[in-house]
């Protein structure tokens, strides 16, 4: 197989996404990801709602239907359980399908393909039956989009074994997620955040692969742990610059790959700091948030030196209404009032 020559790749510091190298826009990223891979391998081909629409799918797949031709580029009806199911029966037969979701709410019309049968063929049958299928959606907040398109469902994907999970926060891990989803055998789902596609980033130019499962380290610290989820990130590190101004030296890790889940590293900051604050995209409920205190409460319990902190948006379908969308979503500041509660200040 021509995945063989693809490396795992080395993640930078966060800050360096900024300061050096080639630089991308997010969407470019992805869409750079997306055309290594149909080059390298005749298999792989792209699916879904406005693909090849002039905007390209926020931009991701924008003209590559110009490039591989309408066989490997297509556009696909409002059937998306029977669409996904086509993607599962093509990914079972040798092909390797990513199919675009505009929005991660129309997923809940495919979880039966998604969680019957892509995410346990493999496991039924002893691994002999691999299903190489990349699903991939563009979640968060929107333009008022409100309570149906809007939803954050990674949390319910988490439960779902037999299925790999991830949210990238940096450009770099945009492209390397999409490469190393569409080279594995088993179904992986791709939340992008809306938020992510205003940012640009270091991208090396050669085709590379994030690795599942491991968390990155984007600011060191001492004083307390800010685990971020997607978008979060940013949220989190500036949080972190703020709060050094007051002394407080907050460890930012970007949790990145959601299942598998990289809880040693989250226990090993605990460990050194002694604190946690969790900030999610999702729900307060039996969610990403609510897991990583379950891991902080077991395996950390004996280093924590204060409650586990958890910043979500509100436990309430989403608004589209300006004012209250600010009053519903999350960012810096409420991170910045969640550490400073853990601290004692």
């Amino acid at each position: 197989m021509p995945w063989s020559k693809i490396q795992t790749c080395a993640e930078p510091k966060y800050a360096e996404q900024f300061s050096s190298g080639r630089t991308l826009p997010w969407a470019e990223a992805t869409r750079e990801a997306l055309t290594q891979a149909m080059e390298l391998d005749p298999s792989v081909f792209i699916m879904g709602q406005g693909v090849d629409d002039p905007s390209g799918m926020f931009g991701v797949t924008k003209d590559l239907h110009k490039r591989f031709g309408g066989a490997r580029v297509f556009d696909t009806p409002l059937a998306e359980n029977a669409l996904t199911g086509i993607a599962v029966g093509a990914a079972q037969a040798g092909m390797r399908p990513v199919y675009f979701h505009n929005r991660p709410d129309f997923l809940y019309l495919a979880m039966d393909q998604l969680v019957n049968h892509a995410a346990k063929w493999s496991g039924m049958f002893a691994g002999q039956v691999p299903v190489p299928l990349v699903i991939w959606a563009c979640t968060g907040r929107g333009w008022g989009s409100g309570a149906q398109h809007s939803q954050t469902i990674h949390g319910m994907l988490m439960q779902i074994p037999g299925l790999k999970v991830v949210m990238p926060a940096t450009c770099q891990d945009a492209k390397g997620f999409m490469l190393a989803a569409i080279s594995d055998n088993n179904p992986v789902v791709i939340l992008d955040h809306r938020r992510n596609f205003a940012m640009s980033g270091t991208v090396p130019a050669e085709p590379y692969r994030t690795p599942f499962g491991k968390a990155a380290i984007r600011r060191s610290g001492s004083d307390v742990t800010i685990v971020a989820i997607s978008h979060l990130v940013h949220d989190a590190w500036l949080a972190a610059e703020e709060l050094a101004g007051r002394g407080i030296e907050a460890e930012v890790i970007d949790l990145r790959s959601l299942r598998p889940l990289d809880e040693q590293l989250v226990l090993a900051s605990i460990a050194k700091t002694g604190r946690l604050v969790v900030a999610d995209t999702g729900g307060p409920r039996a969610g990403a948030a609510a897991e990583i205190a379950a891991v902080a409460a077991g395996g950390g319990q004996a280093c924590l030196k204060a409650p586990v902190a958890r910043v979500t948006p509100a436990d309430a379908p989403t608004p589209a209404g300006h004012v209250l969308e600010n009053a519903f979503y999350i960012g810096k500041e409420h991170i910045v009032r969640a550490v400073l509660n853990c601290m004692g200040n």
